[in-house]
């Protein structure tokens, strides 16, 4: 996961991939004159995380004689990654390996040219049960795994130590509730030293989205309505769009309205903000910075601890059988507790696995990196996105209801039923 890039977007619609099905596979099936396969890996990493994988690939490469990884990018950022592969696949000329974000792998593998990795990945080298169930719900669509695991990440609440003494407040602790989160944030607001109590990406983009869906599940809504005709959350995301209301009156919630939230995280980082709901890959940031922080779970409603985790994906495409076990193979390796516990330090990420949470590297990391186990323990509580075709009209009609309230143009209630006409007519198209 590259630092500082916003890792969630949303997806194409299903008409970007609708020339894929008629497109030819690569024409090469990449063995060379001296038998060597080579595999194309297009993962869209910057900064620290690149240079992560590319010695993880070396070291592949060199213990792997047959088959060389060419770990050239892709030429785009992680973001870019899914518009670059589908042109990719509709030119009949694409990767073996692509990084594909989990809540767009339900709109890749519709393509023919991702490979079914059912068998390799639950009879792999890595138990599939020790895979978090979060990883596995993100890798698996219509009970088809998919894509192999590449990331791992969990959303908490991440704050500023100093702010909350400096206000007399106490640190929040476990099981509060979001009225606390609310009240908490009022009394860190200091408009004439223009801090704020939290902030709230407000691009309408999957970074506002994603952050609302814990505060729904933990209501007892769903995304997607058991008929699968109609969103789940009515009456749940109307209730949670108040909590978020009472901020907006409060004055207390900085709204970024700039793509990725990029800006929200720089006050936090300037010390302008005293809580901000984020995930592991903000931590070294936030160390860089010197800010004196503190990490606590997000806050309920019911009391009952619940969070969302967006597992991103090592998507395979069909190049022809040869470059296919060289790319599963690739893949599998880099799903061991071995090499895992390596890229997850390194790239800011979680363990895959609790057997790469349990070895020695990883638990000397998260001893020393504050509230690093805060983010690992809240996998047990963690949901993923449903893998739906229709996510991305989903998420794009909730995206426009959470901007509408974050910048007072609208209630509520008006704004999820505003939602709910554009996301239920997406969830009757037939596909």
């Amino acid at each position: 996961m590259p630092y500082g890039i916003p890792r969630r977007r949303l997806l194409l619609g299903a008409a970007a991939l609708g020339a894929v099905g008629g497109c030819s596979a690569g024409a090469s099936d990449g063995v060379g004159a001296d038998g060597r396969v080579t595999v194309e890996l297009w993962h869209g990493q910057a900064d620290t995380a690149r240079k992560a994988l590319e010695s993880l690939v070396a070291e592949f490469n060199r213990t792997h004689p047959s088959i060389r990884v060419d770990a050239g990018g892709g030429g785009v950022i992680a973001d870019a990654m899914l518009q670059k592969v589908t042109a990719a696949l509709a030119a009949g000329s694409y990767p073996d390996i692509a990084f594909i974000f989990g809540s767009d792998l339900a709109s890749i593998a519709r393509s023919p040219r991702v490979v079914d990795l059912t068998a390799e990945m639950r009879e792999g080298p890595t138990p599939w049960s020790s895979f978090w169930k979060p990883v596995r719900d993100a890798v698996t669509v219509n009970g088809r795994v998919r894509a192999a695991p590449a990331l791992l990440d969990s959303l908490a609440v991440v704050y500023n130590r100093k702010l909350f003494r400096e206000a007399g407040v106490p640190f929040p602790r476990d099981g509060w509730s979001w009225g606390e989160f609310a009240d908490t944030a009022r009394q860190l607001t200091d408009a004439g030293r223009g801090v704020f109590g939290t902030g709230w990406p407000g691009a309408g983009d999957e970074d506002t989205v994603w952050r609302l869906w814990p505060m729904v599940w933990d209501l007892g809504g769903e995304v997607v309505a058991q008929d699968g005709k109609h969103i789940g959350f009515a009456d749940q995301g109307a209730e949670a769009l108040e909590t978020v209301a009472r901020l907006v009156r409060d004055k207390s919630v900085y709204v970024d309205t700039t793509a990725g939230g990029e800006q929200m995280y720089q006050v936090f980082l300037g010390g302008r903000m005293a809580m901000v709901a984020t995930g592991p890959w903000q931590l070294p940031d936030i160390i860089g910075a010197d800010i004196d922080y503190g990490v606590v779970p997000l806050p309920t409603y019911s009391g009952r601890p619940v969070t969302i985790s967006g597992p991103d994906t090592w998507t395979v495409f069909d190049n022809g059988s040869a470059r296919s076990r060289a790319a599963v193979e690739f893949v599998r390796w880099m799903a061991r507790p071995g090499q895992d516990v390596r890229w997850d330090i390194r790239a800011g990420s979680l363990p895959l696995t609790t057997a790469t949470g349990s070895r020695a590297e990883w638990r000397r990391h998260s001893a020393r990196t504050t509230g690093l186990d805060v983010f690992t323990d809240a996998l047990r509580s963690a949901r993923v996105r449903p893998v739906h075709a229709a996510y991305p009209q989903i998420s794009q009609a909730l995206g426009e209801a959470i901007v509408s309230v974050l910048l007072g143009q609208d209630s509520p209630a008006h704004a999820v039923r505003r939602c709910a006409d554009k996301a239920d007519a997406a969830l009757r198209i037939p596909r």
